[in-house]
């Protein structure tokens, strides 16, 4: 981190180097020594907030007698309860200060945490009116589990455990509920509505308070909220759910990020590809991905008796325009680019502004090798997504390398678990060769083979998953895509799926994010703002704007009978970069007076100088 991002951030310096570097454990420990934190490991804060839902149990039911129970799990940054309250009883945030004092009084008492294992028709009658706890029960006694409570004075609740040896190793000052929200139980709709009450839990309150903070500059920064002040996107009833509406400024954007896609894809050998927004059923069952993601494919059309879908992945047809003649291993590596319009059906309920949407145009290609060009195709890869992080600033990232699992094999993954073991140790090769920080986890492959998805992190510190990088052995053989190499035999490639920019949509709420709206110059959708003094200069800076479009400069002009004063506080709410207000002396020719971004003081350039200043920020895509 340099020095400009520490002066930009300024104070909050130290809540975004917390979060920044929140998943290493080293930092994290060194992060707290340096500021006096009272470090806990990842082991301690999890039991410590087991134990914390466990007092928030205790609290309600001695405020509210009568609630029943649900389940109180840890989460990210704290942990939730699930409550059925007495019927009339209605609570609110406003609620949430009492039962939190509550909390605290019981915590403070120190109980120690005592487990107690028992036999199912013991728990049953222990549990007898808890109807939630007596259904769980059921399912641990029909699954042979181990049944097991834990006590903490008069308090006992069902529970696996680990918690803490006493509730006073529950850091209380780090403690605070957070909000109310309604949950179905087990996440059925068809069940009853429960009030889950969330709460935060940190190891000091200065922790906790860094990250009430964060959470306060992340609404400023909500993409959504960002989106239509901005004029960036919008979502349309008639239209339909997670089908984004781009504004002028968004396609903007948009275009700017797929011509910087373009640009790179030119320079690495890619060639351009084009293909139809839907395909006959023989296709995706052909390349498996029916039945696989049926239920995230939007139902099939019939016409002239055979079925159509709406394309929800590009592959299968790049796989067709490689089939559409022989290769030879010369052709080798062929990368096929496309950004390509895909459409998945995801469940309403996840559906999150332009980061879980329906539609969404994708920076995808399609790389096809031999396995003895694989690896260097993939650093190939995994240096053009460091090449796109250098231009956001996005300073951290982790590759998270999914893999198969051996109960999948024949069900959700390819059956061939030499060519898995194989296949991922490639992977594991290319990414420790790259030095590129990665982490493996089990269980969440692509049916065809193993895959990276690309984590980030956002100046705030928050967390967004951009894309995936993938490794195809299985899908290639199917569409029976051969090769002819240097001895004459036919051998089938390999296949690498890559979208370093992932998709418009989610690309660009996470820059939103990032920038808090303020796009630096290159991918702002006006660049310059005129802002004549009055009405008699409006056709004069119409003349110096028209100057500046024809040098390829995005600009507006506003023309509003309105005092200059207000048209300065517009742009500034619209983040524009530069704003120019023009009067009698510039229209004169004198040297134009520039309002920048984020600084008071104005800067004076001749109206030359400051063309070729734009021009240079937009060319270079300085951040």
């Amino acid at each position: 981190m340099n020095a400009d991002w520490w002066g930009y951030y300024g104070s909050s310096h130290l809540l975004i180097m917390k979060y920044y570097l929140r998943d290493s454990r080293n930092w994290r420990q060194f992060a707290y020594s340096c500021y006096n934190y009272n470090y806990m490991t990842e082991e301690q804060i999890h039991k410590a907030r087991h134990s914390a839902s466990h007092m928030l149990a205790a609290a309600v039911l001695e405020l509210y007698p009568g609630t029943k129970l649900g389940i109180g799990p840890v989460i990210e940054n704290g942990f939730y309860y699930d409550f059925q309250f007495p019927e009339g009883v209605v609570i609110s945030d406003a609620d949430l200060k009492d039962i939190e004092k509550k909390m605290k009084h019981l915590i403070k008492q120190g109980h120690k945490f005592a487990r107690k294992e028992m036999s199912a028709d013991e728990a049953r009658k222990q549990e007898k009116g808890e109807k939630f706890k007596l259904e769980l029960i059921d399912e641990l006694d029909e699954k042979g589990e181990q049944i097991s409570f834990y006590e903490s004075g008069p308090f006992h609740d069902l529970c696996a455990g680990p918690h803490v040896e006493s509730t006073k190793e529950i850091p209380a000052d780090g403690l605070k509920l957070e909000k109310i929200a309604g949950a179905y139980w087990r996440g059925d709709e068809k069940r009853e509505m429960l009030t889950r009450i969330y709460g935060l839990l940190f190891a000091t309150r200065q922790e906790l308070d860094d990250y009430l903070k964060m959470m306060e500059e992340a609404k400023k920064r909500d993409h959504r909220k960002l989106g239509k002040e901005l004029e960036i996107f919008i979502f349309d009833d008639e239209v339909g759910p997670g089908l984004p509406l781009w504004l002028p400024n968004g396609t903007i954007i948009a275009d700017q990020l797929q011509k910087l896609a373009e640009e790179k894809e030119l320079e690495y050998g890619y060639m351009k590809v084009r293909t139809p927004h839907i395909a006959k059923e023989e296709l995706y069952l052909r390349s498996g991905h029916l039945p696989y993601y049926a239920e995230s494919m939007f139902p099939p059309m019939e016409m002239d008796n055979e079925k159509y879908y709406l394309k929800a992945m590009n592959c299968p047809h790049h796989h067709k325009i490689y089939a559409s003649k022989m290769r030879s291993y010369r052709d080798l590596p062929l990368r096929l680019a496309e950004y390509g319009h895909c459409y998945r059906f995801e469940d309403s309920g996840s559906l999150f502004g332009l980061m879980r949407v329906r539609s969404m145009a994708m920076n995808d290609a399609h790389i096809y090798c031999s396995e003895e060009q694989f690896e260097a195709e993939f650093v190939k890869v995994l240096d053009l997504y460091k090449f796109y992080f250098d231009i956001f600033g996005i300073e951290r990232y982790q590759m998270r390398l999914s893999k198969h699992s051996k109960e999948g094999l024949g069900k959700k993954y390819v059956d061939n678990e030499n060519l898995w073991i194989k296949t991922e140790e490639l992977v594991r090769s290319a990414l420790k060769n790259s030095g590129i920080p990665f982490v493996e986890a089990e269980d969440e492959a692509a049916f065809y083979g193993p895959k990276i998805d690309v984590q980030i992190w956002s100046v705030i510190g928050r967390e967004f998953t951009l894309s995936t990088n993938q490794l195809d052995f299985a899908v290639p053989d199917r569409f029976n895509l051969k090769y002819t190499d240097s001895d004459g035999t036919e051998k089938t490639p390999i296949c690498i799926h890559r979208a370093p920019l992932s998709t418009h949509e989610r690309m660009i709420g996470f820059l939103l994010e990032h920038y808090a709206g303020a796009f630096p110059v290159w991918l702002s959708p006006v660049q310059v703002q005129f802002a004549p003094v009055s009405e008699k200069h409006v056709e004069g800076a119409g003349k110096i704007a028209q100057e500046f479009r024809n040098a390829g400069i995005r600009v507006g002009l506003d023309s509003a009978d309105e005092t200059v004063g207000n048209k300065v506080r517009k742009a500034v709410a619209q983040k524009i970069p530069y704003i120019l207000v023009i009067g009698d002396k510039e229209l004169a020719g004198e040297d134009l007076m520039i309002r920048v971004r984020g600084k008071e003081d104005q800067e004076k350039m001749s109206k030359e100088k400051f063309l070729e200043r734009v021009k240079k920020e937009s060319k270079n895509r300085n951040a």
